[in-house]
């Protein structure tokens, strides 16, 4: 089986969870945009969870960042339901459309501030700053789309796109509140003559971002070499015609 089998694959199991809580919202009453802004509502908790963790008594309780993780996937699961009840209930609109996509923008924006500023209460600054290129990377994977597609070049390939960056971000938070459940947050590796330790529950959490710091900026580097590449195509061929 292939990539893209397995993404089609994946894409059915998803949507076919979803598709019973669309229909559900929809006989409630909810429109789209207001299944948007709860997504975004959710992420601005996120960020309270975190600044939460970041408070002085309890900068020893990684459970904050577990917790903060499930809202994470809980905040992305309506990103997914507002486009199937846009779909399901026939509501789809132009400007639910651009409404979705700026809320997505400041959902992440939200999200990377509230790990940013806990990284930074816990004096982690190198993550703080490995989190702050991925919120960079992030923003550009989707702007480099945007602005392609405007002008009239496809460009939606590459990784690290926004529904893996919200299960990247969300499942390495759970797995670091979870194995700090296990080991106390202060359980360390130490290797003698390093003069860093090797391993702390807290990495669970900071190494896929600095993964993600540089794949989104990776995959926006290549969207912005395809889109030179398909608007020099495109010239190419309309001066032929000419």
């Amino acid at each position: 089986m292939n990539g893209r089998a397995v993404r089609d694959w994946l894409h059915r199991a998803v949507y076919g969870s979803v598709n019973p809580v669309a229909r559900f919202l929809i006989r409630t009453g909810l429109t789209p945009n207001a299944v948007t802004l709860m997504g975004l509502i959710l992420s601005i908790c996120v960020t309270g969870v975190f600044i939460a963790g970041a408070l002085p008594s309890n900068r020893d309780q990684l459970g904050y960042v577990g917790w903060a993780g499930a809202l994470i996937l809980f905040a992305g699961f309506f990103d997914l339901l507002d486009g199937q009840v846009a779909r399901l209930g026939n509501m789809r609109s132009t400007f639910g459309a651009m409404l979705d996509s700026v809320i997505d923008r400041y959902s992440e924006i939200f999200i990377f501030l509230g790990i940013c500023y806990y990284l930074v209460a816990h004096q982690r600054l190198l993550s703080a700053l490995l989190a702050f290129l991925a919120l960079c990377g992030s923003m550009m994977v989707s702007y480099t789309r945007a602005r392609s597609e405007g002008l009239g070049a496809a460009c939606s390939d590459g990784l690290m796109q926004r529904p893996e960056r919200i299960i990247l971000l969300g499942l390495s938070a759970i797995a670091c509140g979870s194995a700090s459940a296990l080991t106390g947050s202060t359980y360390t590796i130490v290797i003698n003559g390093l003069p860093f330790h090797v391993f702390e529950p807290i990495f669970i959490f900071t190494f896929p971002l600095a993964l993600m710091a540089l794949l989104t900026n990776i995959t926006a580097i290549n969207r912005l070499r395809h889109a030179k590449k398909a608007f020099a195509a495109s010239e190419k061929l309309y001066e032929t015609g000419c």
